[in-house]
């Protein structure tokens, strides 16, 4: 780090030249980036995933998303009086999408009541396209006005609506990454002008800005050889802002502190490369790792993120000891200006409190270990799968849409079709075996292509969770009893029991892996066996609260009506557990570097364990503090976006960083560092020399607390 240090401040203007390259070629790269994103969320090798290929190579569609077209003749009349009128409402809409290609079942194409209501004024259209390309507004674009105007110039009302639409809330638009991470930036900006009272508020911004840009650069050279989902962009905005700022944070406090103590510009910043950077660096290199070990989950847009996200702290780390380093050692001193806050002696009110814990560190422990406890137990009724309709959009057209079907007896898992491909001569009894499974509402031969038929089974529930979709094992074991030809099962509900045995029996292989590498990495990093064995476990037991709490407030509704106005979810989307998991276990992890590297640093000086508590937490607890807030603004971003599940991966990383920061961090660490006394600084001289690391010799009975 000192090598790196002189280095960076002895090139200070080529470093500075190189990353103004990256910036401006990242900045260009963010408005092509968009286009080159994949929607992909398919899951080579599982039965539900062959099916849907099958059915996009023989029909050109996808169950992406079934759209379900509603027109209500005028009350005295009947659908079947008006099946001419309405057949060209339902072929005006399609004709509206002039390059799409659509697959299309309704009442006149099958001749099936099921596509009636039960007062025989509404009837409805099954509709299916192909895999989007983009994120945000798809075929309803054109669909919708086409529809009702098809509709009006008959004298009927009309509706569209479809499972994604609900979840969107009625949003036309798609999540903005600029707006968010602007939102992100101002409330991090507000924090760091609290931290440091100066000019120097900005320095942390303009790194962070640096990282995300140069990341999306990197990100767009990805997508020329291979997909990235979607979701990375958000996760590279929000996510790197955070992360960069923190680091950013880190360093230039302990810089300030050396300055405070005399060091001149450029010792001080040698000094706080070699303690504030080698965190820096531990933490990333810790970050990556939790996210890269996704690609052991074979799920491609998963790994994606894995790839992606793994970017993001290392061009953040890479950009805090590098850029960072050469623009405080140059203009620095000069905007640290206004100088109201000083950093020569920890904080006072951090001090106390960790004396405070040293004090009661048994009690501390206890009370934090039961709030834990509470925290947790709602994980135990964790659902996997899909939202509910009851937490999608509760008003507009596309709610309309719904209830005019409910109210007329049909169920509401026709947004949720359970597609059965089978051979041509055998579809009839197909359809037949599936319309006798109890928990269907319909089932008919909806299209045939060449060899192949699609039987479109409508559950009379969304099949989005454990218990719903049950009746997705049903359809395939009846017709697969009623039929000699192979068959296959798409849809929703089998992509829910794909994710789970592809993602889920992968699941403690990544938990695995994760564990061990961030367990000897912190190994070398605190040169103790205990510590990290302890941060391992904490990060675990902080990551079953977050789960705990998001099940909680989300899964069971206590809370999320009355701060989003969505109604319990009643299950996790099936994608979100994994990815929270990945995020969480390495930027908690951060906190964790942060605070313990303070304490082994100030117990090397100092070889008293309490001594070292009380000053790591007095010289961190503020920066912590503060880092967390900056990870939680940029999360609260990433919630204000419209659907239900990327609100439900913000809030859960935003708590997750408060529970962590505050409960974990600041309460349950240093009451178990003090209590476990001179055990925590232990490293055998044989661990050592395999970890190339100095051994660290247990120091005699009656050295800091006990």
């Amino acid at each position: 780090m000192e090598r790196l240090a002189r280095l960076v401040m002895h090139h200070r203007r080529i470093v500075s030249v190189f990353w103004l390259v990256l910036f401006l070629g990242g900045g260009f790269s963010a408005g092509q980036l968009s286009d080159r994103l994949s929607l992909d969320f398919s899951l080579p090798g599982q039965p539900g995933d062959d099916a849907e290929v099958q059915l996009i190579e023989t029909f050109g569609v996808s169950t992406f998303d079934t759209y379900v077209a509603v027109v209500t003749v005028p009350e005295g009349e009947t659908v079947e009086e008006n099946q001419d009128a309405i057949a060209q409402v339902f072929d005006a809409a399609v004709a509206s999408l002039k390059d799409v290609e659509l697959r299309v079942v309704t009442f006149a194409s099958t001749g099936d009541e099921g596509f009636i209501t039960d007062d025989g004024r509404s009837t409805y259209a099954l509709l299916q396209a192909p895999i989007p390309v983009t994120f945000g507004p798809y075929i309803e674009v054109p669909l919708e006005p086409a529809l009702s105007g098809a509709a009006e110039a008959q004298g009927f009302e009309s509706g569209l609506t479809s499972y994604g639409l609900l979840a969107a809330g009625g949003d036309t638009e798609g999540p903005s990454v600029l707006a968010e991470t602007l939102f992100g930036a101002a409330g991090a900006l507000l924090v760091l002008i609290f931290v440091y009272a100066s000019f120097l508020a900005l320095l942390p911004m303009l790194i962070a800005a640096v990282s995300i840009l140069t990341t999306f650069m990197l990100v767009l050279l990805l997508t020329t050889f291979s997909d990235v989902s979607v979701i990375v962009q958000f996760l590279i905005a929000l996510i790197g802002l955070g992360v960069a700022i923190d680091y950013s944070l880190l360093l230039v406090s302990r810089w300030r502190e050396e300055r405070a103590h005399g060091r001149s510009d450029e010792e001080a910043v040698i000094v706080a490369m070699k303690t504030a950077g080698h965190s820096v660096l531990a933490s990333g290199v810790t970050v990556a790792i939790s996210l890269i070990a996704l690609l052991v989950v074979p799920v491609p847009f998963l790994r994606s993120m894995g790839i992606g996200g793994m970017l993001i702290p290392l061009v953040s780390v890479s950009v805090v000891l590098t850029l960072l380093p050469a623009l405080l050692s140059s203009v620095g001193p000069r905007i640290d200006y206004p100088r109201i806050r000083h950093e020569g002696k920890a904080s006072r009110g951090w001090s106390a409190w960790a004396r405070v814990i040293v004090a009661h560190r048994f009690v501390a422990t206890a009370v934090a270990l039961v709030i834990l406890a509470l925290l947790i137990i709602p994980v135990f009724s964790l659902k996997i799968g899909q939202s509910g309709l009851a937490s999608q959009a509760r008003s507009g057209p596309r709610y309309d849409a719904v209830q005019t079907l409910s109210d007329g007896g049909i169920g509401g898992g026709l947004l949720t079709p359970v597609e059965v491909l089978v051979p041509v001569d055998e579809a009839e009894a197909a359809a037949e075996a599936a319309g006798g499974v109890d928990g269907v509402q319909l089932a008919v031969v909806g299209s045939t292509e060449g060899e192949t038929s699609v039987v479109d089974v409508l559950p009379t529930d969304v099949t989005v969770d454990s218990s719903g979709v049950a009746v997705v094992d049903d359809i395939r074991a009846a017709v697969e009893g009623a039929v000699d030809g192979e068959v296959g099962v798409a849809g929703l509900g089998a992509t829910v029991q794909d994710y789970s045995s592809a993602v889920y029996d992968k699941f403690p292989y990544v938990l695995a892996l994760i564990s061990l590498i961030t367990f000897v990495l912190l190994v070398r990093t605190f040169r103790s066996v205990l510590l990290p064995f302890k941060a391992v476990l904490l990060n675990l037991l902080s990551l079953a609260a977050v789960f705990g709490s998001v099940v909680f407030f989300w899964q069971m509704g206590n809370g999320s009506d009355a701060i989003f106005s969505v109604s319990e979810t009643g299950a996790i989307t099936f994608w979100l557990p994994v990815l929270i998991f990945a995020f969480l276990f390495g930027l908690s992890m951060d906190y964790e570097v942060f605070i313990l590297a303070r304490m082994r640093e100030e117990y090397d000086r100092t070889g008293d364990t309490g001594m070292a508590v009380i000053a790591g937490i007095g010289r961190t607890g503020r920066l912590v503090t503060s880092a967390a807030l900056i990870l939680f603004f940029a999360f609260s971003a990433l919630a204000s976006s419209p659907g239900t599940d990327i609100k439900v991966l913000g809030t859960a990383l935003g708590v997750g960083i408060l529970i962590d920061a505050t409960i974990v961090r600041a309460l349950l660490v240093p009451a178990l560092v003090s209590t476990f006394g001179r055990w925590n600084w232990w490293l055998p001289a044989w661990l050592a020399r395999i970890l190339r690391v100095e051994p660290s010799p247990l120091a005699p009975r009656g050295v800091g607390p006990s």
